[in-house]
């Protein structure tokens, strides 16, 4: 009995080992995609801020609009409390903004099963389960952003997401650039464009949302990988110590045996009789 358990515990290591070396290599795939991009994004940024020092008015202003919250959570599990902790923050949020008829756009099954039975108005998206499905999941994003905004006009948009060190971060994506406000001039003289300012943040504008979800979304998917990594990592340790005791009580188990083996030999054996016995 001991050794068919025993039996199942190296399988299930095996394959949660398994399961551990593919996230820590999507993990470090992903890195090398998220640094990428965020440097991408902070260029576009850098580009907003001159822009706006000179030409401040341009920005849009801030109005009463629909509130969507986009919240990346995971496709997979197996990544500790990841989706409990971004649902803890999406409602502290939420509250935050006295936003409660908000709609969400939820990122991942995961998350969604935590939001069953939800009175808000929700959309469920799949979440990316590697790097390569990123594209098509940010697609969706935007197709289901554009879809509210043509039923409920402009949108305020705000993300949620997991950033490694930083934790969950929020982070107000629409309308943009509003952490660049009251930007100080750095040089004498505006930039040289092609187009008038405002046309030119309308296009930067475009490009800035795909690329900061693009950034968002690796990010995620990276921090993700690191907590299953963690996760499995703590589990194969945990399935090492229980192996490690079953082994113990098998030998045990077996010494016994052979004891009573011994001694059922000993008191089967005959019993030699000396040359002064009757």
């Amino acid at each position: 009995m001991l050794q068919n358990h025993l039996r199942s515990m190296t399988e299930i290591r095996s394959v949660m080992n398994s399961m551990k070396t593919q996230a820590y290599m999507e993990t470090r795939k992903l890195i090398r995609f998220a640094e990428a991009q965020r440097a991408v994004v902070e260029s576009m940024e850098t580009a907003a801020g001159e822009l706006l020092s000179f030409y401040p008015e341009i920005l849009p202003e801030v109005a009463d609009s629909t509130t969507v919250f986009l919240a990346i959570g995971s496709e997979r599990g197996l990544c500790g409390d990841f989706n409990r902790s971004l649902l803890q923050h999406l409602e502290s949020a939420m509250e935050t903004l006295k936003s409660p008829a908000a709609t969400v756009i939820a990122v991942g099954t995961k998350l969604h099963q935590l939001l069953d039975g939800s009175p808000l108005p929700l959309i469920r998206l799949e979440g990316p389960s590697v790097v390569e499905e990123t594209t098509d999941i940010l697609n969706r994003v935007v197709e289901n952003l554009l879809a509210v905004q043509s039923n409920k006009g402009p949108a305020s948009l705000y993300s949620l997401y997991q950033a490694g060190e930083n934790g969950v971060v929020a982070q107000r994506l629409l309308p943009p650039f509003q952490h660049l406000q009251h930007q100080p001039q750095r040089f004498p003289h505006p930039p040289m464009l092609n187009l008038t300012p405002s046309e030119f943040l309308v296009e930067l504008t475009d490009q800035y949302l795909f690329a900061a979800l693009n950034q968002m979304l690796y990010a995620s998917l990276t921090e993700e990988n690191h907590q299953r990594v963690a996760h499995l990592d703590e589990a194969v340790r945990h399935l090492d110590e229980e192996s490690e005791e079953l082994k113990r009580q098998s030998n045990a188990l077996r010494q016994e045996e052979i004891t009573e083996e011994i001694e059922i030999i000993l008191l089967n054996a005959p019993v030699e009789q000396g040359p002064d016995a009757d």
